[in-house]
């Protein structure tokens, strides 16, 4: 998988933010130290007088938490809404390696490190990969619920007010520069469930809540394909669950999905078995049930303990900037092809917007426009716009039949392509290739699809 080099995070310096009064119905703590960074910016919008910027981040998750807590290191009076604090996304976990050094992530909320893992093909051929790999070398597991709460608990150390509310609606500024009125339901112990209508004052909006984004439709954001992913969590004998203590499975064929892909990625103590589909998603069961069977000999015995389905998007929405409000992750439709890979971006989006309005704002002393925000929407597609097309057309090829999925299989197998293909995920960068071996793999994936097609031809003849 090809990816395109990062931007360096710049670090951030301590500073005070002002105490001020804040127009929101209900009392909120006061602001801790915050980190700041120093930046030379425009002086063309108007100075934010008696207080700081106030941003809210709407939705909790990697792409909420990691923006809140860059928000509120630069000196932006954050406020952070999520509705379900131990949400339990069904995602298959799976980070690269520089997230964990990039985000600072402690090691002992990842539940395993993945150093091998099986391709396994529509014929139940399988091809061991993962042997390019260096000993320090990993994809890191992790469970949603216990990444985005450790996110959101940074963001609320660095200064963010983390309200536990279901955000309803948001009415548009009057004038420039006036401010949008949030309206949400709260939900915190002396509402015993019920939830109290709130409103909330903010001169800008990160909208981080996902697939359904609410905060998308305010802006008329626009909609895009999406697929419905489904996973269960099985919990299975101690002797089953040593197979996957360091390996995930993918399988690939009509049967567990028309154009995805099944997959058994092991947890602390239990492994998640999810599928997902774009073209077929009334049938989603079907391919669970067809990637337990594909799997049924490790996995037998095993319990249900959770069963979890979600939207994933497909592309980003035609709209992703309106004014001061930008969204990320999910909600701007930040998840490639073919991997279904997600996680990192969306958290690399929310620290990139955040990043944009700490730097216009110059720390939260200024007001931000749309100009502003548009700043983390070019810096975004110039990075990685060139991945998702290059995703994208992997899947288009690979994904279409039986026999191009054997096709890719079976290129899997070059040690070649598992190093190139490892090297770009784990990095996020292009890895350096050698000529000859990339004109050896032109080669081979030339003559695996040859094959395929010929294959596809004599199925397409005996089902005449």
């Amino acid at each position: 998988m090809a990816s395109i080099a990062l931007k360096t995070f710049i670090g951030l310096r301590q500073s005070s933010p002002e105490n001020n009064s804040i127009k929101i119905s209900k009392s909120l703590p006061t602001n801790h130290t915050h980190r700041r960074l120093r930046i030379n910016a425009s002086k063309s919008s108007p100075r934010v007088t008696g207080r700081n910027l106030r941003v809210a981040v709407i939705g909790g998750g990697p792409a909420g938490g990691a923006a809140a807590e860059t928000l509120a290191k630069g000196g932006i009076e954050t406020f952070l809404i999520e509705r379900k604090m131990d949400n339990c996304k069904p995602c298959g976990g799976a980070i690269p390696l520089c997230m964990v050094g990039e985000f600072d992530l402690p090691l002992d909320i990842i539940d395993r490190k993945v150093t091998k893992m099986k391709m396994i093909s529509p014929s139940n051929v399988a091809v061991d990969i993962g042997q390019t790999l260096k000993p320090h070398e990993y994809i890191g597991m992790v469970r949603r619920e216990v990444l985005d709460a450790y996110l959101r608990d940074r963001a609320a150390e660095a200064g963010a007010s983390v309200l536990n509310g279901l955000f309803l609606r948001m009415d548009m500024p009057k004038a420039p520069n006036s401010p949008y009125v949030l309206h949400y339901t709260s939900y915190d112990s002396k509402t015993n469930g019920a939830g109290e209508k709130c409103t909330l004052e903010v001169d800008a909006v990160i909208g981080a809540d996902g697939a359904n984004s609410r905060v998308a439709k305010s802006i008329n954001a626009g909609d895009y394909e999406y697929a419905i992913a489904f996973q269960e969590r099985i919990r299975i004998s101690d002797d089953k669950m040593k197979y996957y203590e360091n390996l995930a499975e993918m399988y690939v064929g009509d049967d567990v999905s028309p154009d995805f892909y099944g997959w058994v990625f092991p947890k602390c103590d239990h492994v998640a078995v999810g599928t997902g589909t774009v073209t077929h998603k009334a049938d989603i069961k079907k391919f669970q049930l067809a990637t337990r069977l594909r799997a049924d000999s490790k996995i037998t015995g095993g319990k249900i303990i959770r069963v979890e389905a979600h939207p994933i998007p497909e592309h980003p929405r035609p709209r992703r900037l309106q004014d001061r409000v930008a969204l990320v992750g999910d909600a701007a439709g930040y998840v490639t092809k073919c991997s279904g890979e997600g996680i990192y971006f969306a958290a690399k989006s929310g620290r990139m917007c955040a990043e944009a309005i700490v730097e216009g704002s110059e720390n939260g002393k200024r007001m931000v426009d749309e100009s502003d925000l548009r700043k983390y929407l070019e810096k975004w597609d110039k990075t990685y716009w060139p991945t998702y097309k290059v995703l994208d057309i992997l899947q288009k090829v690979f994904y279409r039949s039986n026999p191009a999925r054997e096709a890719f299989v079976e290129m899997c197998a070059d040690e070649y392509v598992q190093k190139m293909t490892f090297d770009s995920y784990l990095y996020k960068k292009v890895a350096p290739g050698n000529p000859i071996e990339d004109l050896k793999l032109a080669v081979n994936t030339i003559g695996s699809l040859v094959r395929a097609n010929a294959l596809r031809r004599e199925m397409d003849k005996l089902s005449v």
